[in-house]
């Protein structure tokens, strides 16, 4: 199944660390980000579970819920966070799903759907694919979708900025210039004319052409 932004996020029931859910009911009118990884016991994603619950208050913050996703059973997982806590300082704060039947991992087109089996025997190799992280907005559809190589550790610093663009701009009607960091400058959009924009934006704006107006972030 392919996925793309703005198409409902698939629903599903799956075990975790923290008991069964059923995602649409988890997501319970949040933000939400699902991310995953191909295997226990794997170097790069032991990093990268120790960020993300390091960084769980940034995320509480901003009204964004975290779930995590190992295609291995959650017994696995409860193992797995003792050597994450020891080597990174911090073990996971949040739920990790155990998907052994490779049902989400098929369900979010991260393996193919007529993949075979279980997953038992099944090396980071032959997983490697599952290595995406998707943001999902309380309306349940989906805003972000990343995919990363099995070599490279996530930067969940620039997720979090992603998160605090996207929850701006869906309040108000502005997008966000390359590099945008939380109280820097933003653009008017387009689809706002020079007459409604002097109601919104009172206080003038910078028309470095006549479509790059730049404003102060609101709010």
């Amino acid at each position: 199944m392919t996925l793309s932004i703005n198409q409902t996020a698939p629903d599903f029931t799956a075990e975790t660390t923290e008991g069964p859910i059923h995602f649409h009911d988890w997501i319970d009118g949040h933000w939400a980000v699902l991310f995953s990884h191909p295997k226990d016991f794997t170097p790069v994603c032991t990093t990268e579970l120790g960020a993300v619950a390091r960084l769980k208050p940034e995320f509480d913050r901003r009204g964004v819920k975290v779930i995590g996703l190992s295609v291995d059973p959650v017994d696995n997982h409860a193992r797995w966070a003792e050597d994450i806590a020891r080597t990174q300082g911090h073990a996971p704060n949040f739920p990790m799903i155990g998907d052994t039947d490779l049902a989400v991992a098929k369900l979010y087109g991260m393996l193919p759907a007529d993949t075979q089996g279980t997953s038992e025997g099944r090396t980071a190799a032959t997983n490697a694919t599952v290595r995406n992280v998707f943001v999902i907005g309380p309306d349940k559809a989906i805003k972000l979708i990343l995919v990363y190589p099995m070599s490279t550790g996530r930067n969940f610093d620039e997720i979090l900025r992603v998160i605090d663009s996207m929850q701006l701009t869906a309040k108000h009607k502005v997008a966000t210039p390359a590099d945008w960091k939380q109280g820097e400058d933003v653009i008017i959009v387009p689809a706002v004319d020079d007459e409604t924009a002097k109601g919104l934006f009172p206080d003038g704006w910078d028309a470095q052409t006549p479509y790059l107006r730049v404003v102060k972030q609101p709010g």
